[in-house]
């Protein structure tokens, strides 16, 4: 059915057919506010309850929700009615970046461009415990300035689906790009596989074909998995050793993310730009004295301040946002909530503090995202859990908190018994809603007084 010119939710107009896919469409939308121009995914539930793809869909938005990212294409609003479901997103203008490949190899200069854009993204990915696994030229976009934006993340793993070996098992992804231990479904690491997948992009941008190519895809299979490809006598020595280490069979020899950007061959060209909002790529100083405690002197108090969120990152964080009740009983969330009048100073030493007595131990990771973990393994592996402080106003903050890895069992005891208590000295409301404790007749519940408005509630 064509749904041209007609208004989404009062907010968009629908405009021209972009694509479409088995259960979606996309449209290019204007947002009536504002006049932006967006992609509109029209996603047919019924088709995705009928084939199973729910989880995928769920994922897909909470994985979009973590990674905002300039080399990442941005999910503004998901809107939903009783049959369909829209994703509102960032519109790549240029299309994508295989029409520009498949025309042939690109210049060496546009090519490590894209590839150092396409590095930052998914180095920024793995950092919020993101794994692609179908990077491809047709899932990296281009902007109207030519920037290139990933895209499409229904594939994507969390690091929570990692199995009891720290691995994920689930064979995914394009077999042109896929890493060999995919194929082998022994189990693999996401980052590595993704960084394999990053050096078949490299080779297809500077030679405008596939390293690992053959019309029989066994015998493809075969040069994967040994890792037989050949650099064309054009390719200086600095990407020869780069595309050599990127496409190792081994995973355990794959080169990271990090030595990528040590390369000579991919550090030409960079600059030192100093970013619109200095806060954003500072590092997190966690103050301490030499005794282990949080400091309180001014000197030692260098905190870099929290992310800022705008009105639909709250929209988007709040439980309106979760999709699972459009298709199944709501169950047991991973992730917890909770709003402070105090300074993120305090709220991190406090974390310091509750970290230390549950003998967890507390590292920086980003400007607002704090790790605490488990000094023993666990069921599941180590557990850790994700504490991101976000900046609704100068004097209001939001923290959520999130298990990363390990067993979720013992994540909820963490939480209940040991954050949720040890925070609430600081806290003004959770979400969702502390657990009630274990009734015990024989003592009488004393009343709860009722919460003070935010205006009354200004803590120092």
């Amino acid at each position: 059915m064509d749904i041209r010119g007609s208004v989404l939710m009062e907010r968009y107009e629908l405009g021209r057919l972009l694509g479409q896919g088995t259960f979606a469409k996309v449209y290019y939308g204007r947002n009536l506010r504002t006049g932006q121009g967006v992609a509109i995914k029209v996603i047919d539930k019924e088709k995705v309850l009928r084939v199973g793809l729910v989880n995928q869909i769920k994922r897909e938005i909470s994985i979009m929700r973590l990674v905002k990212h300039p080399n990442i294409l941005q999910l503004f609003e998901v809107m939903a009615t009783k049959t369909k479901i829209y994703f509102a997103l960032e519109y790549a203008k240029g299309g994508e970046l295989f029409d520009k490949v498949s025309k042939g190899k690109l210049r060496e200069p546009v090519a490590r461009k894209y590839f150092q854009q396409l590095i930052n993204a998914v180095d920024f990915c793995h950092s919020r415990g993101v794994y692609h696994r179908d990077l491809k030229p047709e899932n990296l976009l281009l902007d109207e300035n030519d920037n290139l934006k990933v895209s499409d993340f229904g594939l994507s793993a969390l690091a929570e689906s990692k199995h009891q070996d720290g691995l994920l098992h689930t064979t995914c992804g394009t077999p042109a790009y896929v890493a060999p231990e995919v194929i082998n479904r022994k189990g693999y690491d996401g980052d590595k596989a993704d960084i394999w997948s990053c050096g078949v992009i490299l080779y297809v941008l500077l030679t405008g074909y596939l390293p690992f190519h053959d019309s029989n895809l066994m015998e493809m299979y075969r040069k994967i998995g040994k890792g037989d490809f050949k650099c064309p006598n054009w390719f200086q020595p600095d990407v020869r050793r780069l595309l050599s280490r990127m496409l190792d069979p081994n995973p355990a020899y794959r080169i990271t993310i990090a030595k990528i950007k040590e390369n000579p061959w991919f550090k030409k060209g960079t600059s030192v730009r100093k970013p619109r909002n200095e806060a954003e790529n500072k590092e997190l100083v966690l103050p301490m004295s030499s005794d282990g405690a949080s400091g309180s002197s001014q000197e030692k108090q260098d905190v870099t301040r929290p992310p800022n969120l705008n009105a639909f990152d709250i929209i988007a964080l709040s439980p309106g946002f979760d999709l699972t009740a459009l298709f199944e009983e709501p169950r047991h969330r991973k992730e917890a909530r909770f709003t402070s009048w105090r300074t993120a100073a305090i709220i991190i030493s406090k974390l310091e503090e509750i970290a230390k007595l549950l003998k967890m131990k507390i590292s920086k990771r980003e400007a607002g995202l704090l790790k605490l973990e488990a000094m023993k393994e666990g069921k599941k592996g180590i557990l850790s859990i994700d504490a991101e402080i976000f900046e609704l106003t100068d004097s209001f903050h939001m923290v959520e908190v999130k298990k990363s890895n390990g067993d979720t069992l013992e994540y909820l005891k963490v939480l209940n018994e040991g954050l949720r208590p040890g925070l609430q000295d600081i806290v003004w409301t959770w979400e969702p809603e502390e657990p009630p404790p274990q009734q015990q007749p024989e003592q009488p519940v004393p009343p709860v007084p009722p919460l003070p408005s935010p205006q009354q509630d200004q803590l120092p």
